[in-house]
């Protein structure tokens, strides 16, 4: 659900929400009065979505760029998990700045969660703007493209770490993501070995990706999912 009209999202946004802009990797470089003119715009709109809530889909997209806010979206190629947004992270730019007619993938509503929006034109009438903001973008498309290389590695390789990672990734609520089957059972449905399984767990472990207790598997704080090895 977006905005009513007549709101600005200046208006509406909470502090700690209007915090949460000013550190992103796009916004960090402006500072508060520069991003409230900004938010304030009312090409700028907030968006509000249930659990399984289609965001962005190939074919029902809108030529925005969005900020998490809340809650966490899942983002999928096909079966493919490509990763897991949560609050703070940005999504949209696919389509942005090019006239395809089709969204590169689906963004889903995993949990209730909530985004603001920033159409083409009001980017590039910021960008111009603030060639700070401009530079941020690059930076922020880079890592993109960092990340986008890595996980076409991982799929070529088809390494069993990077196979754990898309079950885990499944499965996580917040942080957390629990083992519904026994080990014998997982390394089958990860059509792998128990001792590759095992060995994937391990590497991961000893990265600091993940966290063991029991059945439950805890993603380390700060990671980010394109440093899995």
């Amino acid at each position: 659900m977006r905005q009513k009209w007549g709101e600005t999202v200046a208006a509406v946004l909470t502090d700690t929400e209007f915090c949460l802009l000013a550190q992103t990797v796009l916004f960090r470089n402006l500072s508060p009065a520069e991003l409230t003119d900004a938010l304030a715009r009312p090409e700028c709109v907030r968006g509000s979505y249930e659990k399984g809530d289609m965001i962005y889909a190939p074919h029902t997209f809108e030529r925005n760029l969005g900020v998490l806010l809340s809650g966490m979206v899942e983002v999928t190629k096909g079966e493919l998990i490509v990763s897991v947004l949560r609050e703070g992270e940005l999504f949209g730019a696919a389509a942005l700045f090019n006239d395809e007619a089709d969204y590169a993938t689906t963004l889903t509503a995993r949990t209730p969660c909530r985004a603001v929006f920033f159409p083409q034109p009001l980017m590039a009438g910021l960008m111009e703007l603030h060639p700070a903001l401009t530079m941020a973008y690059v930076r922020y498309l880079s890592g993109r493209i960092r990340f986008l290389n890595g996980k076409i590695e991982s799929l070529i390789a088809g390494s069993a770490e990077r196979k754990l990672e898309q079950y885990l990734l499944a499965r996580m609520e917040g942080d957390r993501a629990v083992l519904d089957c026994p080990v014998t059972a997982l390394a089958r449905r990860l059509n792998m070995s128990r001792a590759s399984l095992y060995r994937a767990f391990e590497t991961l472990e000893d990265t600091g990706v993940i966290r063991r207790d029991g059945k439950s598997i805890f993603l380390s704080a700060g990671t980010e999912r394109n440093e899995l090895p």
